[in-house]
């Protein structure tokens, strides 16, 4: 079996069709390249064949490069990556030349692409290589090159064809922000040539008139000049300028795919375009050589598709979700509610009145009216969607339900309350999640009389946005119920975690120490300035102070009491308390009031920090080094991650990797907190724990798993990776 076949026309036209089999979508591999390759040089060498026409066999055209591939190379070291790139820089060339002339560029076959859906990675720089690409109107399709998403950047010529076709600045958007469009939108920014309701017949059709002076590629053409200009242009210099100031100021230097690939670009305008390609070639190579790479590749992209496949999944019969109730119809039900009708679920929105269950389906409305006004969503997709919604206040309403996600007030009692009159009317079959993020899933599920089918889902706020679920098995929660939750959160199309029940789960538990970890160095007399600037230089989305403001600083006072009061004198957080205390006490909440460590305007917008913080907690004369500051800020994570693991809370790296990243932002250039500690190695990890903790205390010592991995020399992948648990 073969992934690329060819059928010639009685017209002259070849047909060259690329079908993986068994797989779903074509991704290319070293094999499927050579395949192709003999298959151009037979119909470039045949007379018979007029034109060549590449296509699909499949619904789409190719999801991109096998990654097995990428990984085998990557074992061979730089030498074998380098050699295998230039073999499809060589094939996507001999594509592209079809048999010119080197000196007249005549004499050449047109080769045209039909794409019949998504378009993505290599499945979009094959296309780039032919001389016309046709895609199917199909707006579901995604076209573009998102490589830049997982550490690493197109390497198969993507980047130096996409920027000498649209210029640096047009680009830029597609090479170094992973944008996808779909077709329509595609044509329009000059990715693809036309949009047609069946491109193979498109294609078929040109490349039988097309002329000579088709197939020549502008930047093979005497006198091109580069959109917009090269970088020694007057224009071109002030692009390139601009995109690096742009390219360190979003990545802080911390993403090498970015730095590597406006190099590739820089570099590669100015020299021919064979040259570029091997430019392009060598910081590909550079950039996959790269520990980086390999993590986000790992977590991004395997880790987060295995674990919405079902890695962890317990063996049960299909658990899809046909009908779900919904209590509490606040900010969290509604958004819950809405993702749920999105995926085609039939929603009941239980709130204590009438006009609160409203409130909450009007939220879906704003959503759906906004999408709409972006030209992403249509009137009749939100008539669909809307009536799938029934606000209410009886209970009875709940009859047919086969899942229930609970999203009231952080009270057990009412929590309790709530639980019994929803499993009064619910089948007995049904499933029960509550919607927490701080209290125990075992000890809510004593309100149920159905424990074993009670379970803890935790959304992330805001809930249409965020891509991470947390599924927190209380003790007695049974498979069928984790089943349950897992299918829920496919449908729902987010990424799931399951964990087991701890006090502030897995999230929570190792975001809390990063903010407590930036407020004590407030305290401590350290620049806020240099704490927020350190945290966003490892790759934090949001230094430790600016995410306090915007979760609410009240909602830290609510959590620090509730946990001084179960931990009695064991409670480590006073320092913290004795600062957010201070300001919950002058009504410095955070952004909700306007007001937190950083001062706002009317709109709401940051304004600079309160100039009352240097005088309630004065900077001290000498600042740390901000690798020390750096350190304390990953480790408060991280090592709580380590310890949740060694509990046995976390019971798989991947889902600790993958969950860090999406949930709360953990340095995903890093590929999460395991990748992390990895990068450093278990012995230096160690050390530098040890280093900490005796500067600033017990929370920073290094918990045994990990001081047994430094003495023996492992790896957490190496011990725990492809799903194997911490026993």
């Amino acid at each position: 079996m073969t992934d690329f076949t060819m059928q010639k026309d009685a017209d002259g036209v070849a047909i060259i069709t690329w079908d993986v089999p068994g797989k779903s979508m074509n991704v290319l591999s070293l094999d499927g390249a050579a395949e192709l390759n003999a298959l151009i040089d037979h119909a470039l060498a045949d007379e018979a064949v007029k034109g060549i026409v590449i296509t699909s066999g499949k619904a789409d055209f190719a999801a991109g490069m096998d990654l097995n591939v990428i990984a085998a190379m990557k074992d061979g070291g730089a030498q074998a990556v380098f050699d295998g790139v230039m073999t499809l820089h060589r094939l996507l060339r001999k594509i592209e030349l079809a048999g010119m002339d080197p000196k007249t560029k005549k004499g050449g076959k047109p080769i045209a692409s039909a794409l019949p859906g998504t378009a993505l990675g290599i499945g979009l720089e094959l296309p780039l290589a032919t001389h016309r690409i046709f895609a199917a109107e199909n707006p579901k399709a995604k076209i573009g090159l998102p490589e830049i998403m997982v550490g690493i950047f197109p390497g198969a010529g993507g980047t130096t064809r996409l920027v000498r076709k649209l210029g640096a600045m047009g680009a830029a958007p597609f090479l170094l922000e992973g944008k996808l469009s779909d077709p329509a939108k595609a044509k329009a920014a000059g990715l693809i040539d036309a949009v047609v309701a069946d491109p193979l017949q498109a294609a078929r059709d040109w490349v039988l008139q097309a002329s000579e002076t088709d197939l020549v590629k502008p930047w093979d053409a005497k006198g091109y000049k580069m959109p917009g200009g090269e970088p020694y242009h007057p224009a071109g210099f002030m692009t390139f300028v601009g995109a690096s100031a742009m390219v360190h100021g979003k990545t802080l230097g911390v993403y090498p795919a970015a730095k590597a690939l406006l190099s590739a670009v820089y570099e590669g305008a100015m020299v021919p375009f064979d040259t570029a390609l091997k430019i392009e070639a060598r910081w590909f190579t550079n950039v996959l050589m790269n520990p980086s790479s390999t993590a986000m590749i790992r977590s991004l992209f395997i880790n987060k598709e295995a674990l919405e496949k079902g890695a962890n999944r317990p063996e049960a019969p299909d658990q899809s979700v046909r009908k779900v109730g919904i209590l509490g119809a606040g900010m969290m039900g509604a958004g819950i509610a809405y993702v749920s009708a999105m995926a085609g679920i039939e929603v009941v929105l239980i709130d204590s009145t009438q006009e609160a269950a409203e409130r909450g389906k009007s939220y879906s409305t704003g959503l759906l009216d906004k999408a709409i006004s972006r030209r992403k969503s249509t009137e009749e997709k939100k008539v669909e969607v809307l009536a799938r919604i029934t606000p209410s206040t009886d209970y009875a309403d709940l009859q047919g339900c086969d899942l229930v996600v609970e999203a009231v007030f952080e009270d057990p009692a009412v929590k309790a309350e709530v639980t019994k009159r929803a499993e009064a009317v619910i089948p007995q079959d049904a499933i029960f999640a509550t919607n927490t993020s701080t209290l125990p899933i075992t000890e809510l599920a004593k309100a149920s009389a159905r424990p074993d089918q009670f379970i803890g889902i935790h959304f992330f706020s805001p809930v249409d946005k965020m891509l991470l679920v947390e599924i927190i098995k209380g003790r007695e929660t049974g498979p069928r119920a984790v089943a349950k939750a897992l299918d829920f959160v496919r449908q729902i199309r987010k990424t799931p975690i399951v964990v087991n029940d701890a006090r502030f789960f897995y999230a929570n538990r190792c975001i809390i120490p990063y903010i407590n970890e930036g407020i004590r160095m407030v305290a401590e007399g350290v620049s806020p300035t240099l704490i927020e600037n350190a945290a966003k230089m490892t790759g934090m989305p949001l230094g430790p102070l600016q995410l306090v403001d915007e979760t609410s600083i009240d909602l830290g006072v609510k959590i620090a009491k509730a946990t001084k009061a179960a931990m009695g004198d064991a409670y480590p957080d006073g320092a913290v308390d004795a600062v957010i205390f201070k300001l919950a006490d002058q009504g410095r909440l955070g952004r909700k009031t306007k007001a937190g460590f950083y001062d706002y305007d009317e709109a709401g917008k940051r304004q600079g920090f309160w100039s009352g913080l240097a005088t309630e907690w004065p900077e001290a004369d000498t600042q740390p080094e901000l690798t020390e500051i750096q350190h304390r800020l990953m480790f408060a994570q991280s090592l709580e991650a380590v310890r949740a693991l060694e509990e046995g809370v976390l019971e798989d790296i991947r889902e600790g990797d993958v969950g860090a990243i999406l949930g709360w932002g953990f340095a995903p250039w890093s590929g999460g907190p395991f990748g992390w500690l990895d990068m450093l190695g278990a012995p230096r990890a160690a050390e530098i724990a040890g280093r900490l903790a005796e500067k600033f205390g017990p929370r920073f010592a290094a918990p045994q798993l990990l001081r047994d991995m430094a003495a023996k020399g492992e790896s957490f992948y190496g011990r725990f990776g492809a799903g194997k648990q911490a026993a």
